[in-house]
Order: C-alpha cells, then structure tokens, then sequence
C-alpha cells in the first residue's frame, strides 16, 4: 500500500491532469493500492476506484465514484462532490409533491420556454433567470423557482452564443428534470467540518 498525500497540489492545472495519467498508469504497473488524500473534488472522481468522504473526521460515505457523485447520501456529499440543488421540506412539496430533502445535479435539468411540456416522467418547475454565466463550453444560469428556491442549470454550449445566453436574464422559464434524477438525502449531520479532506483509494 501507499499512501499520496496531496500530491499533486502545488502543479499547475495542465500539468495535474498529467500526472493523474501518470499516477493511474504506476497504479495498474505496480499494481497495489493506492491510498490518495486529496480535496480537488475532480482529482478524486479521476483517479479512484472508491471514495471516502470525511466530514469533521468522520467518514460520510463510501462509494465508487459513478455512485457517489449519482447518488450522494447527505447534503454534504452532494455539495461536496460536484455541485447540487437542494429542495426542502415545503418547496420540495410544492416541486416534487412530497416532502423531504432531496438533491438534483445541475447538468440534470432542462432550460425550457414558458409553459413548455416535456414527454415522458418529468418534474417541471416556472422560474425567472436572475443570472447567466459563460463558461466557454457551458452557460451556468440561476434560477429562481415560483415554489420559492434558486436552482443552478448547466447547459453545453452546443449551438448557443454568449449574447443568446446573457439575453435570458430576467426572463421566465419552465425547468424540467427527469424523476429518476431527483436523489433522497438523509440529514445532515450536526457539528460538520466546512471543508474536509476526502481520501481515495484504488
């Protein structure tokens, strides 16, 4: 066994990306385990074949990294790996029909026109978009729900421009997202460290 702690922190981007190629490829080579401390959330859903995520020295959840990023078990995982939308309690009632705490991954939803009506087992949810912003290959625009909550939407940049994207501000829109994308959380835990270590192994 070895244990990488961090070892990858002080590289430049372009060259982390590298060595997380590198690293992979010494793993199959020598072929033992690896033991990978890191808190860059994509490091860790590149390199591992199961993640521990520590939350105020506890482990939160133990999953590979499809399930733990698909199916996050608490509100701390799902904001901890990768960003998510959070509705609780009433809002979740008003959206989804029942209450609860659930979680849904901005790359999930669909960034409709008004009254739109999507086929098949979606949640629809009306809106006004405060904000947009251009990432290059995607637009991150925020939404503020009739039912009273913000939701993140990630979108490809496939076909739109930046004047497109930027337009849409202020404007009212209907949000849609498959069921099966919408993930049940269970409390959160009391006491949590904002921003744990997560360790990785192979």
């Amino acid at each position: 066994m070895l244990l990488l702690d961090e070892p990858l922190g002080a590289l430049d981007l372009k060259l982390r990306r590298e060595m997380q190629i590198e690293l992979k490829q010494i793993q199959r080579d020598v072929g033992i385990t690896f033991v990978f401390v890191t808190q860059d959330q994509e490091e860790a859903l590149t390199l591992s074949d199961r993640i521990a995520v520590f939350n105020d020295g506890r482990i939160e959840q133990v999953a590979t990294p499809v399930e733990l990023y698909e199916q996050p078990g608490t509100p701390f995982v799902a904001g901890f790996v990768g960003t998510s939308n959070l509705l609780e309690e009433d809002v979740a009632e008003k959206v989804l029909g029942e209450r609860g705490l659930v979680s849904i991954r901005p790359e999930k939803i669909h960034l409709l026109a008004p009254g739109a009506s999507p086929a098949g087992e979606h949640v629809t949810a009306d809106g006004t978009v405060a904000d947009v912003v251009y990432l290059g290959s995607a637009t991150h625009s925020i939404v503020d729900l009739d039912a009273g909550a913000r939701l993140s939407v990630m979108q490809q940049n496939l076909e739109s421009s930046l004047d497109h994207a930027l337009a849409r501000r202020g404007e009212k829109v209907r949000l849609s997202w498959d069921r099966q994308h919408v993930v049940p959380l269970t409390a959160p835990q009391a006491g949590a460290a904002e921003h744990p270590p997560m360790e990785v192994s192979r």
